[in-house]
């Protein structure tokens, strides 16, 4: 099959290629590359969110090779050009379970000839990857940058509890509880990540009236700090009264999918025409290549956050840290911060024992490394001096 046309734009930046690995956990892996030229350099590996591409960081790729480093950003499974994976609902979706995919990083540092790398960085769904990652291996992930959604550390495992005559409540008992006091609401209304786990919502994307790309414009500019009714605040708690407080894109309206949802906010004409952090032939990258694979992929990464039989296996890892430096950067207009009440503060408080700063930059909502480049370029070679 021919490659797609618009993501041939990543091989003409200048200073950033594209190649493919083979024998990658089982997959055939895209990435791009920059700093390649220069043998031995120390690396670091880039991992991207939801509905994003390796195409996400080709904003910060470049300054971060100008630095001397060998930076490495894929597909991840389930997106873009990486293939081995299977797109199917009914297919096997458990090779998206977290562990897994901190093994497809493992096996591609492995791949590259690495035995470790600098700094794992990931943004949004990437960002807890690279925090398995760092949390599992810190003698392969040497430190790691989280931007977009804190790490709260591993489900815990309750103590104490033999001589407990009453039985111990589950997590998953808590959130059935909001999601069903969510849909019981006056304005009925349900959450994201439950959604995207649907046999819908792939095709609701995709097949939407005003066509995936219209859709994906909308999208980004939503969660951008583009949209003015980003002015996210912390929440009190994980209950359906506060998880309400959060917009349609997190918390939706129970009877709307996800295109429907940001279709009234498409931005105008003029709004588009003058959106320089991601102009229409870049947006043309992601519509393309989504058009071609769908968003099942990245969808089967929240089947699996949501499957309580996919996350048991994370209680392995219950009381332990994040031992390795670590840095966290965020929009200061992106909900995501809080979007699970307490996880930002518990980051801060335990998970991430050697936490060297946290980041909300101004001009900037979801799509921080894209939305202000160069100031997120900038902190994460700051975070790099300071973590050797």
């Amino acid at each position: 099959m021919a490659e797609p046309l618009a993501y041939e734009t990543a091989r003409t930046t200048a200073g950033i290629r594209s190649r493919f690995v083979s024998g990658v956990n089982g997959l055939t892996m895209h990435l791009l590359e920059s700093g390649f030229e220069t043998p031995g350099r120390p690396c670091l590996l880039l991992l991207h969110g939801f509905p994003e591409l390796a195409y996400s960081w080709r904003k910060v790729m470049v300054p971060l090779a100008a630095a001397g480093y060998h930076v490495v950003a894929p597909d991840q499974r389930g997106y873009g050009r990486t293939t081995g994976w299977d797109g199917e609902y009914d297919g096997e979706v458990g090779s998206f379970r977290m562990l897994n995919l901190v093994r497809d990083a493992l096996a591609l540092v492995r791949a590259l000839g690495y035995r470790s790398v600098e700094a794992v960085i990931g943004h949004d769904f990437g960002s807890p990857v690279a925090a398995w990652s760092a949390l599992i291996r810190p003698d392969v992930f040497r430190s790691a940058a989280l931007m977009s959604a804190p790490f709260a550390g591993p489900p815990e495992l309750p103590i104490g509890t033999a001589d407990r005559d009453s039985p111990i409540p589950q997590p998953r008992e808590a959130v059935a509880r909001v999601l069903r006091e969510l849909a019981a609401l006056s304005r009925p209304r349900k959450h994201y990540q439950w959604h995207y786990s649907t046999r819908a919502a792939n095709a609701e994307m995709l097949q939407c009236p005003q066509g995936a790309h219209a859709f994906l414009r909308a999208y980004f500019h939503m969660k951008s700090a583009d949209w003015k009714g980003n002015l996210p605040v912390a929440l009190a708690s994980w209950s359906a009264q506060e998880l309400a407080r959060l917009p349609t894109y997190y918390i939706m309206d129970r009877d709307r999918g996800m295109a429907a949802t940001v279709a009234p906010e498409m931005p105008s004409a003029a709004e588009i025409d003058s959106c320089r952090w991601l102009p229409e032939d870049e947006l043309r990258v992601y519509s393309a290549e989504f058009g071609r694979t769908g968003f099942q992929g990245g969808l089967n990464w929240y089947r699996c956050a949501t499957d309580p039989a996919c996350t048991a296996e994370l209680e392995i890892f219950s009381g332990r840290t994040i031992d390795v430096p670590s840095c966290f950067i965020a929009g200061r207009s992106d909900w995501g911060t809080y979007q699970k009440p307490g996880e930002f503060e518990r980051m801060q408080a335990s998970a991430c024992t050697n936490l060297l700063g946290c980041h909300l930059v101004d001009g900037a909502g979801h799509w921080v490394q894209q939305e202000q480049a160069e100031r997120v370029a900038g902190l994460l070679l700051e975070f790099l001096q300071r973590a050797r």
